[in-house]
């Protein structure tokens, strides 16, 4: 309700003149209330869209050659493989890869014959381009963790927003669900789950009651159910945080082994760029950029050799990679639009001459 509305008196205790005077004044408020409040409105991000995070950073960092061979190993709602196509040529080439069908789903809209897109999660590039006879790409792009549409999907379950079956699997047509993991797992091994993945300091805690709610018979189903039981063992969190943020974080990255996915994937992207070839990584959690981080800095500084050993600076092992630039973060402008960029972190690294 608009303020000053409900209290507004009526016509009928005023006098006629009065009344007149007082009913414009009221209407001019609440149409000047009403205009402010849709301007407002207008202003506000629409958040149950997806808004592709680093668009224009993220294809410029490929340094897209027209006639190159391209990698979008998280395809999502496409925007950049969109992107990447309207920098290729007419020979150029883009492979996507996504393990959602809903991301699958909405590939159709791009009629492109230079474009191909692969049920697989990106871990699978090696050999999903080997059957396609593909060896060598000029680029390879990873949007990593959740998109928007899957956590404004209620019935998929990553989101504490709604009441909704406990799924959180990314690809839905198999492998288990975050129901089916709290309903086998232990205490001990929930605990490391949620602090290693979600790195919550109440870990021990939340597992205890998760595990104590399920062996009394009450099976956790809902996500409704799993962000009331954390919330009654967290006792201290983040102001403007939900309680259960960490644990919901922690459960969706077990579920479709996110973090071994990347580990996996890393070498891949070595070995199948060609030289000068760029790799392009957006990461959204501390955990994900670390893994990107330290594989980038192992293969750019290969002189693992102890200190003071003699051998010449020309026999040194040479760096594979090199790191391009420092990483990037969203602009604040993008924050605003779109507050879910605001923890991207894009790292860029190019593929050295040596094999």
């Amino acid at each position: 309700m608009i303020k000053g509305v409900s209290s507004a008196p009526t016509k009928a205790s005023l006098s006629p003149n009065k009344a007149s005077a007082k009913d414009a004044l009221i209407l001019k408020k609440l149409s000047l209330e009403v205009s402010v409040l849709n301007s407002n409105l207008k202003e506000l991000p629409n958040i149950d869209s997806h808004i592709t995070v680093l668009l224009d950073e993220a294809v410029h960092a490929l340094a897209v050659k027209p006639d190159g061979v391209y990698v979008d190993g998280t395809f999502g709602r496409g925007g950049h493989s969109r992107k990447i196509l309207e920098k290729l040529g007419s020979h150029g080439r883009l492979i996507a890869f996504d393990r959602d069908l809903k991301a699958i789903e909405s590939s159709i809209t791009i009629n492109d014959q230079r474009f191909t897109m692969v049920h697989s999660h990106f871990a699978g590039m090696q050999v999903k381009l080997a059957e396609m006879g593909i060896f060598q790409v000029d680029g390879i792009l990873l949007d990593l963790g959740i998109s928007s549409p899957q956590i404004d999907e209620a019935s998929r379950g990553f989101s504490f927003r709604y009441d909704a079956p406990l799924d959180m699997r990314m690809d839905q047509s198999g492998g288990q669900t975050a129901a089916e993991f709290i309903a086998a797992t232990t205490e001990q091994q929930l605990a490391e789950v949620i602090k290693n993945y979600g790195e919550e300091r109440f870990a021990k805690q939340i597992a205890r009651a998760v595990i104590a709610e399920r062996n009394d018979g009450r099976a956790i189903t809902t996500t409704g159910q799993l962000a009331k039981v954390v919330a009654g063992a967290v006792t201290r969190f983040e102001p403007g945080q939900n309680p259960a943020t960490r644990t919901f974080q922690a459960l969706r990255i077990h579920v479709n082994q996110e973090l071994e996915e990347l580990t996996l994937a890393m070498p891949q992207c070595l070995a199948l760029l060609a030289p000068q070839g760029r790799l392009a990584v957006i990461s959204f959690h501390s955990l994900e950029d670390r893994i990107v981080k330290q594989f980038v800095r192992s293969q750019a500084n290969r002189d693992d050799l102890p200190a003071n050993f003699p051998v010449r600076a020309v026999d040194l092992p040479q760096p594979k990679l090199k790191s391009v630039g420092k990483s990037i973060k969203p602009s604040s402008k993008e924050v605003k639009c779109n507050p879910r960029s605001r923890s991207a972190v894009l790292r860029v690294a190019e593929r050295t001459y040596v094999a």
